[in-house]
């Protein structure tokens, strides 16, 4: 079996299309159809950015529902779940602050808060699993993290978020809350005092994603482990005792995206490959295909769509 494991889309459907006409899928008038033997996998992160948003949605879904992919779910979709949903207080899980109206809204416009087409891909979000492990590899969005996954699975209905899981992972300083958001968004560090990160997006920020594949990123200086720029070569300090005990604790190689990398793409370490190349903002969408029968991770196995 070969796996077309498929980075975050971002609503732009004509990336997707064009990558998977590249791969060899042809559609069959109700989905694309994967060429013999291979299998699709999206990795999440299907709304927000661009301005397919609905057609982004169609063309992954139809594939799910034909059974011709299979999926997980992206920080973006939890998200866009917290920030339809109300605790009990009639407060929304994600509140609707100017930042985040302005993230969500490529999606908002095209569905309209709160309309029949609104709550209907929300829905749909939920059959979306936290990761998936399958017999020869792992695929979940941003961070494989065995303890926080632990966590989440009691709550969870088949790695699936339910209801009530929805309002415990959306309620801050909680153990469920920073396990998805490990999972789901990647561990994060604060800065040292005076540092400050300004993201994609422009919003100046104070902590930054860990490597956290690097081995021993624990005890490696913030400049080989954070994501952000012009780093001094100085330590991480205050780690919980759960962060100092994080390792990989699988032989499985593990496909994630969410880190919006650039360049010729490469695999991360002998485990982990990162398969988001910020289709989002002007970047390749881009596919690694792992052969199971052949599973040694090769930089020559990623796929880009140019267009």
């Amino acid at each position: 079996m070969i796996y077309d494991i498929i980075g975050d889309i971002h609503g732009h459907a004509d990336k997707l299309a064009g990558l998977l006409d590249k791969l060899g899928y042809i559609h069959d008038g109700i989905s694309h159809i994967a060429p013999h033997g291979h299998q699709a996998i999206f990795i999440g992160d299907f709304i927000d950015r661009g301005n397919q948003q609905l057609a982004t949605l169609q063309i992954v879904f139809d594939m799910l529902d034909n059974n011709q992919a299979l999926a997980v779910m992206g920080n973006h979709e939890y998200n866009a779940i917290c920030y339809a949903t109300q605790n009990d207080h009639g407060n929304y899980l994600r509140p609707h602050t100017d930042n985040n109206n302005f993230q969500h809204k490529a999606f908002i416009d095209e569905t309209g808060f709160d309309s029949d087409l609104h709550r209907y891909w929300i829905n749909r979000f939920y059959e979306l699993p936290l990761w998936l492990e399958l017999d020869d590899c792992i695929c979940v969005h941003a961070c494989y993290d065995k303890h926080s996954m632990d966590i989440l699975s009691p709550l969870l209905d088949n790695n699936r978020l339910t209801c009530h899981a929805i309002q415990l992972t959306g309620k801050k300083d909680t153990k469920p809350y920073y396990a998805i958001e490990h999972v789901l968004k990647g561990i994060e560090s604060p800065l040292p005092d005076g540092l400050t990160m300004t993201d994609k997006t422009g919003i100046v920020r104070t902590q930054a994603r860990v490597k956290w594949w690097v081995d021993d990123w624990q005890h490696q200086s913030i400049d080989k482990t954070l994501f952000a720029n012009d780093l001094p070569k100085i330590y991480l300090n205050d780690l919980s005792d759960e962060l100092l005990a994080f390792g990989i604790t699988t032989d499985k190689p593990i496909f994630i995206g969410h880190y919006w990398l650039h360049d010729k793409p490469t695999i991360l370490s002998d485990k982990v490959v990162c398969i988001d190349y910020s289709a989002g903002k002007d970047g390749h969408l881009t596919a690694y295909q792992f052969d199971t029968k052949n599973p040694t991770l090769d930089d020559d196995n990623f796929v880009q769509f140019i267009g």
